[in-house]
């Protein structure tokens, strides 16, 4: 938690390969959903989809944000991501640079 109560979160999404994640990483950080969007290198994901077992090449997407702008971010997710089903995995972070958690909450104040 931040010195002024704000709790610092990581939201995992992916997104596909190929596909404008530089975009939406914009957006989120524009709208101060996320003080920043990291999109890792392709990955490999394997995923019972409607009975069948797919695989796919996705970007995997960490976002840092703060728990006050978690509703916002799901609602804008489901409005840009292109999936029917948009993974979204929140966790909190429980320790860190006390600086860097600072910027994060001023960066996604006002969201």
């Amino acid at each position: 938690m931040t010195e002024d109560g704000s709790e610092a979160v990581v939201a995992w999404t992916t997104w596909p390969a190929g596909g404008d994640v530089r975009g939406f990483a914009r957006v989120l950080v524009e709208e101060r959903l996320a003080a920043c969007v990291t999109a890792h290198l392709p990955v490999r994901s394997v995923y019972r989809w409607q009975g069948a077992i797919e695989e796919d090449q996705e970007q995997l997407v960490m976002i840092k944000t703060t728990r006050d702008c978690i509703a916002a971010l799901r609602d804008r997710m489901g409005k840009l991501h292109p999936a029917e089903v948009p993974e979204l995995v929140v966790v909190p972070v429980v320790d860190g640079n006390p600086a860097y958690l600072a910027w994060v909450a001023e960066s996604t104040r006002d969201a």
